[in-house]
């Protein structure tokens, strides 16, 4: 089940509301004091339709992550109670969750890497449960947040389930944090204003997967999947940078439904993009895009391992060779990451110093350029085809232009326009506008500001649906990974 899907739309999400409403009364009648607040039915619902919305596509790998539940909950009320076996059983607790994450994900990997250099080992043909590298990862995030005496050791069992198999962010992030919803599984109030501010932030997601990214899917395909071996130069172009479209739009459209529905039921999570496309250098793009991963990464590897204080060099390719690895179970993924890891390295004693003297253009531009090569390296996991394509990208193609590559962008004209708007801070653009212009009238501006969400959220909603039925192509990019 993904959330661009109209069972998830009009009936899994309503019959979910209806019954954490009903929740939440139950809450305020029977379990809450004048005291204190309880969220105990609630957090029984959410965790019930949250097994179900897992298991609605793979029921036998919810019992894999119930067992890393328990795994998790085990280690971390030893680390929270005891001193002198806390590491010990931080060790043991990190050891389990990259056990179950390297078996599952990496382990096909492997046999297959060993048998190409003649070492003939069985494929276990293992497949991938959807989500695990996002909840072992915040399963890690919640031992060692326990262990740095940063958060408490979640007492209740299904408090620590809840953290891990929360629906909204289960399967394709962002990667959160303990320490940034543990006070909020037991203690959360929702306002209007969260409510709407939530449900906006969720049909814009929408509308960015649905509207733009399934779009450029098709694109993408056209070229990449479809016609490589007849590849223009221009289709190359044309294709890759659809490519980056959809992946942009596909993910980030994904986080906003994430975030969207987190805040309806209390809970806020970070920020997952920050305009990445906007980026002047490769490092400025890592710090806008998947957001939580470069931060897991940052403060659970790179900085653990000495960050910029010593072997900086060794640190970065560590930890560009894992993000590499994350992405996925193939070589083209490793390529991919240890080819922004080198370029990331290069900047620090080039770019990094020099960008004052650097025409912020130029600076775009390369960027850009990087990126979308490397977009070329993480598409293709099988190299003859890479080598077809990046032949083709770097003008070594029977065919320098072609018809196809023009129509895709004439007769998707205004698509190519929507999306590079969109991939500028526009809501900030608009939003300072519209506080200059009723700074005067704060009264007039909210009902002004309301009824634009309104309608907008409306549009949304209507093309979206329209766009779905019948839909083919619909899965989220990074529940794969």
């Amino acid at each position: 089940m993904v959330f661009s899907d109209l069972f998830f739309l009009f009936v899994f999400l309503p019959s979910f509301a209806l019954c954490y409403l009903l929740a939440g009364w139950l809450d305020k009648k029977f379990f809450s004091t004048p005291l204190e607040q309880s969220n105990l039915a609630k957090n029984s619902i959410l965790v019930a339709f949250s097994l179900i919305f897992y298991a609605w596509g793979e029921p036998v790998y919810v019992f894999l992550m119930l067992g890393s539940v328990v795994i998790n909950f085990i280690a971390g009320r030893v680390i929270d109670k005891q001193e002198q076996n806390r590491k010990v059983a931080l060790v043991v607790g990190l050891i389990c969750n990259l056990l179950i994450l390297g078996t599952f994900k990496y382990a096909g990997f492997f046999a297959q890497t060993l048998t190409s250099i003649g070492i003939t080992v069985a494929d276990p043909k293992i497949s991938l449960p959807i989500g695990i590298s996002f909840y072992t990862f915040q399963s890690i995030s919640y031992l060692i947040d326990v262990y740095r005496k940063e958060s408490p050791a979640q007492k209740n069992f299904f408090g620590l389930l809840l953290y891990i198999s929360m629906f909204p962010q289960l399967i394709a992030g962002p990667i959160v944090r303990y320490n940034t919803v543990a006070a909020e599984i037991s203690n959360r109030r929702v306002t209007a204003a969260d409510f709407a501010d939530g449900s906006y932030r969720f049909l814009i997601g929408l509308g960015k997967k649905v509207i733009l990214a399934n779009q450029f899917s098709t694109i993408a395909d056209q070229f990449l999947a479809n016609g490589l071996n007849d590849l223009s130069t221009s289709g190359a172009w044309v294709g890759i940078l659809a490519f980056a479209l959809q992946i942009f739009f596909d993910f980030s459209g994904y986080s906003d439904m994430a975030i969207g529905m987190g805040r309806c039921l209390g809970f806020h999570f970070n920020e997952n993009f920050n305009h990445p496309y906007c980026c002047n250098s490769i490092t400025d793009f890592w710090r806008r895009w998947h957001m939580s991963l470069g931060s897991f990464f940052r403060d659970y590897v790179y900085i653990p391992m000495g960050g910029n204080r010593r072997h900086q060099a060794l640190n970065i390719m560590t930890v560009w060779f894992l993000t590499g690895m994350w992405h996925g179970a193939s070589w083209n993924f490793i390529i991919w990451g240890v080819y922004f890891g080198v370029i990331v390295m290069l900047e620090k004693y080039t770019i990094l110093r020099w960008k004052e003297r650097i025409p912020a253009f130029f600076l775009h531009l390369y960027s850009l350029l990087l990126v979308t090569i490397g977009w070329g390296i993480f598409y293709f996991e099988d190299f003859g085809k890479m080598q077809i394509f990046f032949r083709s990208f770097f003008g070594n193609a029977s065919k320098g232009f072609d018809l196809l590559s023009q129509t895709a962008i004439t007769d998707n004209f205004w698509l190519w326009v929507v999306a590079l708007v969109f991939c500028l801070p526009v809501y900030d653009t608009v939003n300072k506008v519209y506080q200059r212009a009723f700074a005067n009238n704060e009264k007039y501006g909210e009902i002004v500001a309301t009824t634009t969400r309104v309608v907008i959220s409306a549009i949304l909603l209507i093309l979206s649906v329209a766009l779905l039925v019948g839909a083919t192509n619909n899965a989220f990019i990074y529940t794969r990974f």
